[in-house]
């Protein structure tokens, strides 16, 4: 098991990405902490992860909350008394013209895609450092690489979150901590199915544009965030990856 033994927490880990993440590094032997404001998927989450037979805790939290970082991390270390790995998942997105784009929307796509990211590791590295060993692996996107129309607040929350990967790469590498980046591409999540619903997202555009033809499925996602995250990974740290389907080799 690729993580046996780890205490691994997830934020976004009710639905899509970090669900799928949550879940395969419960099988892989972690035990699990999620953390996210949505109450009801995340107690399904958890209930999920006991059904397979893992460990697997539902912490309510607001991410953009130093607070709620502080508070969760506490009853973290009360319940299983380390922390080894963190998965920055949660974030939102927005679609629309740059100049329609108001300060308060703004500011939620920063506040929740990066200022969460910037919390979320400054709140853990504590906890790694006492033990010299810890993984952070931070969620951006195959748009943090690459640009498309009306995303302006999104590709650039996303852009920030591989700058501050890399940094913090190199400013904890000496105390053991490795920090990687994953940037998915076109997935079929419960949100980007909603916006093909909706209309908002025209799904045959995306596939033409995507040299493999196909979006990728949440659990291909959490794949490689799992492979990061184990010992299998070691020597890797300040990693891009793009997950994408060849989308930001084109």
């Amino acid at each position: 098991m690729k993580l046996r033994d780890k205490v691994v927490v997830f934020t976004g880990g009710a639905a899509g990405i970090g669900q799928a993440s949550a879940l395969l590094s419960g099988r892989e032997g972690a035990r699990v902490a999620i953390l996210d404001l949505d109450e009801a998927e995340g107690r399904k989450t958890e209930r999920a992860l006991i059904k397979q037979g893992s460990e697997g805790i539902f912490l309510h939290t607001d991410v953009t909350s130093e607070a709620d970082w502080t508070r969760s991390l506490t009853l973290v270390g009360q319940r299983f008394g380390q922390v080894d790995v963190l998965i920055n998942n949660a974030g939102t997105n927005l679609i629309k013209p740059t100049t329609e784009i108001t300060e308060d929307e703004w500011d939620r796509i920063q506040n929740l895609n990066l200022k969460s990211t910037f919390f979320g590791v400054k709140h853990v590295i504590p906890w790694m450092r006492r033990r010299s060993n810890g993984v952070v692996i931070n969620t951006a996107s195959a748009l943090a690489l690459r640009s498309f129309p009306k995303m302006a607040a999104y590709c650039s929350s996303k852009a920030a979150v591989v700058a501050l990967t890399r940094q913090l790469a190199v400013e904890y590498a000496a105390d053991g901590i490795r920090f990687n980046c994953v940037c998915p591409g076109p997935t079929l999540t419960p949100r980007i199915r909603g916006y093909i619903e909706q209309g908002r997202v025209d799904a045959d555009d995306i596939v033409r544009l995507t040299p493999m033809r196909r979006f990728a499925s949440p659990e291909e996602i959490a794949s490689a965030i799992i492979f990061l995250a184990s010992d299998e990974a070691s020597y890797i740290t300040g990693a891009v990856l793009a997950v994408d389907g060849g989308q930001s080799a084109q």
